[in-house]
């Protein structure tokens, strides 16, 4: 408890700082809140160090944490987004040289407690794969374009259509970032904010979606999106202009020129300040530039606009076909054997051990199909091993890259450049059919695994299989336990009789006539054990009949100790004799005093 109080005191602590800093720049003097916002999560970038990450090292830092394959509504704890983090700015830093080296551990901590303000205000520790990726999207830096492009394929179906439900939640994460900087008077959410972008109606592809939100103006919710790109651009841009307020004699970053003044020109502190002097108000019409033209080169391109037949407008973005590309299944490779236990003919260079398989080769195709089981992350360390290994094999074997199962894609260069469409669909039939070997490939060994299993399974027994017979048989054990001890506490007793029966007849031997009548008494005096119910019935029978007769001797070891195929019956018959014996001798005894008597009664 009290760690998670530290924990949590530090991440305030590193909050107000970050807002502290922000707010010392003054941003909040900048009296329009488009450039406000803007310039508020362009300074967040920059301090995160994130401006330096493209939205294509964001993703492949997705891949290498699994989040590719997880629904976007499933929830993970902190600790997995600080390790999402991790992988971003360690790798950024790999990229970077060694004397450009940025404090990952600060950036990850800053970037942490950004993001935790912004989607978990109230401290739960959960956030969803969606509002990660749909964040980190959004700031990040890179091309927005791209950026764009990824963010469609996260809201649309696999048909290329957006789905409005998905745009609506989109919208709804994205415009917690200007919240958390405290523009939420400005760009928060709202309900019609989807219905302003599009129409219901119609349906959205990704070429609608780009000129939508690349438009000039775009949507007015996510007008400081654009506007946080085009900062980036200008950041290092010169004009060699005197500003008309502050009367700098240079610029830079964006440039505003007056449409009703004369050659009244603003920096962009002043523009976004307010600042006017002269005649010129802040209500008259600016225009704004992002680069700097010389005269001679402003009349150079109005020659040639006029004299231009074609539109030289270019176009936002490049046109993308309305079906996505499908993405090539990769579920059905079989895994291949290691490099050491391939017999391939083709000699290949010793790779690196995170190329670790290599092929599914045969002495009698001679290579003919190749496998290759990498994985993503360590496809592109291992770049150049991959290449070296491409080379390799089509030196020795030049026909055989015809045939490659696809992992990752690759194509042979073409010598004429006329590629056209058709050979790019042979290639997609060719690769249809070896998935198509691939998953008859992987049936036929599931099938053979499934009856190797059965067959080395052990058979099984009815008694088994029978929860009735398995209780009958728990039963009888039971039963044949409980018999074993009664047959051991009465062979304990069996033996214990013998021993007074062998007592009694050394006494009746030892008081014969002749003999004086006081001497045994140290024989009768010894006490004579009894067997107990409770020490015979916890022992288990590990001797035999013949064991149970040890220490008796005389006549009653003979009668009874005479091996275990002899009739029980005679063994009773000889003890009666020997008892009946023995009551005769004690009778006569009886005749010749009281001594003998009270002896015998001490006995018993």
């Amino acid at each position: 408890m009290i760690e998670d109080r530290g924990r949590s005191g530090d991440i305030m602590a590193e909050r107000r700082q970050l807002f502290a800093e922000m707010r010392a720049q003054e941003l909040d003097s900048i009296r329009l809140s488009t450039y406000r916002t803007a310039c508020k999560l362009r300074f967040v970038q920059k301090k995160c160090n994130l401006h330096l990450v493209d939205i294509w090292n964001v993703i492949e830092a997705f891949r290498e944490n699994g989040l590719n394959t997880m629904d976007l509504n499933t929830e993970f704890t902190v600790a997995r987004l600080e390790a999402i983090l991790s992988t971003i700015f360690y790798q950024l830093n790999k990229r970077m040289p060694t004397t450009h080296q940025i404090n990952v551990e600060q950036s990850i901590s800053m970037l942490l407690n950004f993001l935790l303000a912004a989607y978990d205000p109230e401290s739960l520790g959960k956030i969803s794969v969606f509002v990660v990726k749909m964040a980190l999207a959004t700031i990040c830096g890179g091309k927005i374009l791209d950026k764009l492009r990824y963010i469609f394929s996260q809201i649309s179906d696999p048909g290329g259509i957006m789905v409005y439900s998905q745009f609506d939640q989109f919208l709804r994460e994205v415009l917690k970032l200007p919240m958390t900087v405290f523009e939420a008077p400005s760009f928060g959410y709202t309900e019609q904010a989807t219905r302003t972008c599009f129409a219901q109606q119609k349906k959205v592809s990704l070429n609608t979606f780009l000129d939508t939100l690349m438009s000039d103006p775009p949507p007015q919710c996510l007008v400081w999106l654009p506007l946080m790109h085009r900062l980036a651009n200008v950041e290092n841009v010169f004009h060699p202009v005197e500003c008309s307020y502050c009367h700098s004699e240079s610029m830079m970053g964006f440039r505003y020129r007056c449409q009703q003044c004369h050659n009244y020109q603003l920096c962009q502190d002043c523009f976004w300040r307010g600042h006017a002097s002269g005649s010129h108000s802040n209500q008259h019409q600016m225009k704004e530039y992002t680069s700097w033209k010389s005269p001679a080169k402003k009349l150079s391109n109005a020659l040639s606009k006029s004299l231009s037949c074609a539109s030289s407008r270019e176009p936002l973005h490049p046109m993308f076909p309305d079906m996505p590309e499908k993405p090539l299944n990769l579920a059905h490779i079989v895994h291949c054997v290691s490099l050491q236990t391939c017999s391939c003919p083709v000699l290949f260079s010793p790779c690196s051990h995170r190329v670790c398989r290599l092929c599914l080769c045969s002495e009698t195709l001679h290579c003919s199909r190749l496998n290759y089981s990498l994985d993503v992350a360590d496809r592109l360390a291992d770049e150049h091993v991959l290449i070296g290994l491409y080379v390799n094999l089509l030196q020795h074997n030049p026909t055989s890259w015809l045939v490659w199962i696809p992992v990752c894609k690759v194509t042979r260069v073409p010598n004429d450049i006329s590629f056209t469409l058709d050979a790019n669909k042979q290639q997609r039939q060719l690769i249809a059919e070896l998935e198509s070997k691939n998953r008859e490939i992987l049936q036929e060994i599931q099938r053979l695994r499934v009856q190797h299993e059965q067959a080395s399974q052990p058979p099984t027994g009815t008694a088994q299989q029978n929860p009735t017979l398995l209780a009958e048989l728990r039963l009888l054990r039971q039963r044949k336990d409980e018999l074993e001890q009664r047959m051991s506490a009465l062979q304990e007793s069996r033996r214990e009789l013998m021993v007074q029966l062998e007592q009694l007849m050394l006494l009746l031997k030892t008081q014969g006539p002749g003999s004086p009548r006081s001497s045994p008494s140290h024989a009768v005096s010894r006490p004579i054990p009894m067997p107990t119910q409770s020490e015979s019935a916890g022992t288990t029978p590990t001797h035999t009949p013949q064991d149970s007769l040890m220490g008796v001797g005389g006549d009653v070891q003979e009668a009874f100790a005479q091996g275990p195929r002899r009739n029980l019956r005679n063994d009773l018959l000889v003890a009666a004799d020997s008892i009946t014996n023995t009551m005769s001798s004690l009778v006569k005894e009886l005749n010749s005093g009281d001594t003998i008597v009270s002896l015998f009664l001490s006995d018993f």
